[in-house]
């Protein structure tokens, strides 16, 4: 896969891309990213890239030639239109759902907005969707920009050592990821559970499980009514989440 990140603080982008796991994914080969910086497609000498709104109002706007100009030339170079997706507070949250679906594509462009935002018409005509990583204002797109890269780049084939190291985390199959614990077996009089040194692996997927539906019954309510639960799991989940209500179950 390869990712595009649009632009004004590319090294920012940089600065966390090029470290850790992605990093070595990056230069193994298995992940292809590039950000590009938006001054380089200005129409001035001074390399502007805002103006002020029509209308009135405060606050700066990103142009849109210069964003048409850098996306176009991102098309040239992969031969195809790729996925774009700007970074915005009125995007739907992303999720891992979303994650796996964008991680078939080919090509993803992400566009990461300033100021007061984007010129209308590129979203109309470039934007295939926009995207939040939360009900809350940021001051630019970088920081969602790297979230969605970070994430959906630990998905492609080589980024990690095996697809267990995915497959089995939170939010992954509708559930939180169940509790890990690692040496020593003891630790300040807490002994970790007996079932994950009994090396009987049918025991421990079964422990694993429930602890995910207990851990997300706990701390996600919300996500137990789409999970996919047979009725006994289902019946263990609605006996936590009465539990932590303080409700009495029968």
């Amino acid at each position: 896969m390869r990712i595009d990140i649009i632009t004004l603080f590319p090294e920012m982008c940089e600065a966390v891309l090029s470290e850790s796991i992605i990093g070595r994914a990056r230069k193994s080969g298995a992940i292809d990213i590039r950000c590009h910086q938006l001054r380089d497609y200005a129409l001035d000498k001074h390399r502007r890239v805002d103006d002020s709104t029509y209308g009135g109002g405060m606050g700066m706007l990103m142009l849109a030639e210069p964003i048409a100009l850098c996306y176009e030339n991102i098309c040239e170079q992969t031969r195809e239109k790729p996925h774009l997706i700007y970074l915005s507070p009125k995007g739907k949250t992303l999720t891992q759902a979303k994650l796996k679906e964008l991680s078939q594509y080919q090509n993803v462009c992400l566009l990461c907005g300033h100021y007061e935002g984007v010129d209308q018409r590129v979203l109309d005509r470039y934007v295939d969707e926009e995207i939040s990583i939360g009900d809350y204002v940021l001051t630019g797109g970088e920081l969602p920009a790297m979230v969605l890269a970070d994430s959906l780049a630990r998905l492609q084939p080589g980024v990690l050592s095996d697809d267990e190291c995915f497959e089995l985390e939170s939010h992954y199959d509708g559930l939180l990821e169940y509790p890990q614990y690692t040496k020593p077996q003891i630790w300040r009089g807490e002994a970790i559970p007996d079932v994950l040194f009994s090396g009987h692996h049918e025991n421990i997927r079964q422990w694993r499980r429930e602890q995910s539906i207990i851990e997300t019954a706990k701390k996600r309510p919300d996500m137990i009514e789409k999970a996919p639960l047979s009725d006994e799991e289902r019946r263990l989940a609605d006996a936590v989440i009465s539990a932590e209500n303080g409700e009495n179950t029968p």
